[in-house]
């Protein structure tokens, strides 16, 4: 037999947990247990406010569940909670096999924002770029939609189709994509010798298997025989943290320094130093990393730069570098809550900064990622400013009206930008990566030439 509670009810017991809660975890100073409490007052009070007097009926369920969501939206975009269906969504992503477009998001400048389009998706075949601004998901707003309500959209069965809506700059106005849902397989690693002897892999992402694949494609790349190594983490969202330490360790000594956390529980403060000692691992190497390379990826290429074990070269990476602890909850939900914040081993701060290459390398096409000016309106307001149209007008230009959104795989000449499998032919930033190693091998080789002509005066 089902028991129903009013909200007042449901709300007095709410607020009574809550301040049992607060007397548990007590602070040092007793003014402010008095302000959480207070606080807490204020909250019990308006929860019954609200039964009273709003104008419909509300279901309790809903109205805590958006005071939880509120409180964790207005810590950073990461932290969120997670319903029972969200926390099994999340436990499957890991596994490197999920359904949806192909995409990692986050919430930067306050606008859901692509990180990056993972390769051979739907996203990545409609031509979705890294710092893509998402403004609609199937005709709603996103500019009050959390990142887990967002992710939940955008997924759903293959061969059903979502239409996301595009502010890019070099766009005079949003653009929609419609986008064909497919399950997505992440093949994290790609491979193969390119010439001259350079080898070359590419990780689109760090899944449960990331680390013995990219050991495996590089065992067999030495067989081949091979005079310096390319590492390409060019959008790459990231994963797994433990995935991001036994990368690195394959190009690094035992003992060295990988990254490390700092969090205000001692219990969130790790190291992670390297553990093995790789044979043959002193190769001339580059770090290839863009906009899109994030969380995992900045914790390799900041742990080769800082190290000194590879030239880290492209553009300036995205700066996701917090760590979520995820805790599970009654009925099978959970709390995704920010606890650290990941260091390199110089000490350099990740989160909201990222990792400047050593070598600055555009590509050929200009980088399209928005830049918020000292003084003018803010990032979120420009693309406001462009989703309503110049005038205000909440409706999109009138001579866009009546026309078909873009379909996967279509209209690709008319973006020239868009990303495309690895070609050595147009991809300038792996050109010069080459170029990076090929410089290597002939200063070293002037070196040699000159103690030789050292130790030949000596005698």
């Amino acid at each position: 037999m089902s028991r129903k509670y009013s909200l007042a009810a449901l709300s007095a017991a709410f607020f009574a947990g809550l301040v049992v809660m607060a007397l548990v975890a007590r602070s040092n100073s007793v003014m402010a247990d008095v302000k959480t409490y207070d606080n807490l007052e204020t909250f019990a009070n308006i929860l019954s406010l609200v039964e009273q007097n709003y104008v419909e009926t509300v279901e309790p369920t809903k109205l805590v569940e958006g005071a939880i969501n509120g409180m964790l939206r207005s810590l950073d975009a990461h932290s969120s909670y997670m319903t029972p269906e969200m926390y099994k969504e999340m436990q499957v992503e890991t596994e490197g096999e999920f359904g949806g477009i192909g995409i990692e998001i986050t919430i930067k400048d306050d606008l859901l924002t692509v990180v990056a389009p993972i390769e051979d998706t739907p996203a990545w075949d409609a031509g979705i770029q890294a710092g893509d601004r998402i403004v609609r998901v199937d005709g709603e707003s996103t500019f009050d939609m959390n990142l887990m309500d967002a992710v939940r959209k955008m997924r759903g069965k293959k061969g059903t189709e979502v239409v996301i809506t595009i502010v890019r700059e070099g766009f005079d106005q949003p653009k929609d994509f419609t986008i064909k849902r497919d399950v997505i397989h992440v093949t994290s690693v790609k491979y193969q010798m390119l010439p001259d002897g350079w080898a070359y892999a590419k990780v689109r992402s760090f899944s449960k298997d990331t680390a013995n694949d990219l050991e495996s494609a590089i065992n067999t790349m030495k067989a081949e025989g091979f005079k310096g190594f390319i590492l390409d983490l060019r959008n790459d969202p990231g994963g797994l943290l433990n995935q991001a330490v036994a990368v690195s360790e394959l190009f690094l000594e035992k003992g060295e320094m990988i990254v490390y956390t700092r969090g205000r529980m001692p219990n969130q403060n790790m190291e992670f130093t390297s553990e093995r000692n790789i044979a043959d691992n002193d190769y001339p190497m580059v770090v290839l990393v863009n906009k899109g390379s994030a969380s995992a990826s900045e914790i390799v290429a900041g742990a080769m730069q800082d190290l000194k074990r590879a030239l880290v070269v492209g553009t300036q990476t995205f700066g996701k570098g917090s760590v979520q602890t995820i805790i599970p909850l009654r009925e099978n939900s959970g709390l995704r809550l920010t606890t650290a914040k990941y260091y390199t081993p110089l000490g350099r701060q990740i989160h909201n900064v990222g990792i400047a290459p050593d070598i600055v390398i555009e590509q050929r096409a200009p980088d399209l990622a928005s830049v918020k000016k000292e003084g003018g309106p803010s990032v979120r307001d420009k693309v406001k400013a462009k989703v309503n149209g110049d005038n205000g007008d909440s409706e999109v230009k009138k001579e866009e009206e009546g026309k078909e959104p873009a379909k996967a795989g279509e209209d690709k000449a008319e973006d020239s930008t868009k990303p495309s499998a690895v070609d050595l032919e147009k991809d300038y930033q792996l050109q010069r990566a080459i170029g990076v190693l090929q410089s290597w091998e002939m200063i070293n080789t002037i070196r040699g030439k000159n103690l030789t002509t050292a130790r030949t005066k000596k005698r």
